[in-house]
This record gives C-alpha cells, structure tokens and sequence, in this order.
C-alpha cells in the first residue's frame, strides 16, 4: 500500500512494509521507499543524528546476526536509534539503548572504538552498597563495586557475549574525607552502576561534584528523550528506586526514588541495580 507521509499520523497507522513516497525538493524527483527504511533514508548516518531520535524498536534479532555490530564499527548507526532495545539471548532481559559514542574519545587511554551505552529497562535485582552504612572507599571501594555487582555482570556477560561488551577507561572515586569524595582515579571497567550526571544531566545529592562527575559528562540522551524511563520497575512490576554510585554523606550514597526523583540511602539498604555498559 502506498501512503503519503501526512497520512501516518500515528505509530499504529504504520506497518514495516507501507510505502511512502517522498519528493526531492533539489531535483523534483519522487522517491518510494517503504516506511521500516524512511528513518535510515532521511537522518544522516552517525552517532550526534540519531542521539536525537526517540524510536523505541526491537533490533534483538540484529544484533545476533551481527548486522548492528557491523554499523556500530562503521560509525554510521544506520539501524539503531534511542530507545531501541535488545533482549538478553540468556536472562530475556530487556536492554534498552541509551546513548551512541558517550564515551568515544574519553580517558586517559583515549576510546577509539565506535560504541552503544545500554541499560537494562527493569532493575536487574537488589544489593547493599556496604554491608554498614559507610561510604569508606567511595565507589570504587564499596562492597557493591567489589563484590556485589559481578553476579549481575556476569548476566549481562552471557546475554550479550564478552567479545561484545567494550572494556573502557572510567573515572571512579576511590576515597572519602569528612563525607565527601576526595580522590579518583582511572580503571578499565565494562559494568558499572550511572552516576547522578548520566541520569540528571547534573549532580543533585552527590558531596563532591567535582570528584563524582569524573567522567560522566553529560545526561544519556534515553534520559533527556523520554524522562519517564529514568523511573523503572523490579520484575513484580511495581516501581522501584535503585543505586547510583555518588557519595553523598559518610553514610549514604545517591539513588534514583521510585517516583524518579532524586534521592539516597543509607549504605547498607538493599536498592535496585540497575548499571550501565558500552556494547560493539
């Protein structure tokens, strides 16, 4: 069936296989070309572009057929747009993309590679920061960066194969003086909780702001799009507030509340984990 843009007002109007015809304002000539395509045919080819594109598709089966791991290497993301989302060949999870090339360029060991930021759509499950209300060591020192984090990468290992999980320098805060973070320093990490910058585009609880915003320089763009998505669900359904990795006192680290906004909780609470990764 053929159709005229102006008639696919509404998502439910349009089908993968509808024809739209198109009109090239430099030459006057019509070109026919079939809804599924008409986003690749009409924004450019790269990561800034289709940052700016809210769509929201399942491009599971592209990703297991390597098409999308072909694109992200060539740097044109011709297929994968924000909010498109990926389900974990193992858990089932959903993986929702969040961001193109976030940290292309950063680190003190420069990242080259052309790369995808996901974050799983649910929390992933709960866990302390510490097993007492300190934040001693910070981040990088907690129990929650040291030991309870590996079960959940260890999920998102094998959903998504380690060869396509981009190993990457980040900042993490490693000390705490008078309950502010008060040192960092570069690791090569994969899996790590967001910070209050990523999700909020700014520090809100975070004591040291300096220190906590380190490498994360600026909101995902899933965040900036689609606001809604900063709240999430646990697997029963209900909304649930989950872990960032920002000091915000002695005792506290930063979260996100179940109703999105922000928030923290004492060290040793069980909150959502909910962490992001670079795929390629």
């Amino acid at each position: 069936m053929i159709k005229k843009i102006s008639d696919l007002t509404e998502a439910t109007d349009a089908k993968e296989t509808d024809i739209v015809c198109m009109v090239d304002l430099g030459n006057g000539e019509t070109k026919k070309i079939t809804f599924g395509t008409l986003l690749k045919s009409i924004i450019p080819k790269s990561a800034a572009a289709h940052n700016g594109i809210y769509r929201g598709k399942n491009i599971t089966s592209l990703f297991y057929d390597g098409t999308l791991s072909e694109q992200i290497a060539a740097g044109t993301f011709d297929d994968i747009f924000i909010g498109d989302y990926i389900i974990g060949k193992v858990s089932n999870r959903k993986y929702i993309v969040a961001d193109l090339n976030y940290r292309l360029h950063c680190g003190d060991i420069e990242c080259t590679t052309p790369h995808v930021l996901m974050v799983p759509e649910r929390i992933m499950g709960t866990a302390k920061m510490n097993d007492t209300n300190i934040t001693t060591g910070a981040y990088e020192g907690s129990k929650m960066h040291t030991e309870y984090l590996i079960p959940f990468k260890t999920i998102i290992q094998n959903d998504f194969e380690t060869n396509h999980i981009l190993s990457h320098q980040d900042v993490l805060t490693n000390a705490v003086t008078d309950g502010k973070s008060s040192a960092w320093a570069w690791y090569e990490t994969t899996v790590e909780l967001m910070s209050e910058s990523m999700v909020y585009g700014h520090n809100a609880w975070g004591a040291h702001h300096g220190y906590e915003t380190g490498n994360n320089k600026s909101q995902l763009s899933l965040f900036k799009l689609k606001p809604e998505t900063i709240i999430v669900l646990n697997d029963a359904g209900q909304r649930y507030w989950y872990w960032l990795r920002d000091v915000v006192s002695s005792s506290n680290f930063a979260g996100v509340g179940n109703g999105g906004y922000a928030s923290s909780g004492s060290a040793s609470d069980s909150g959502g984990v909910r962490p992001a990764f670079l795929i390629h």
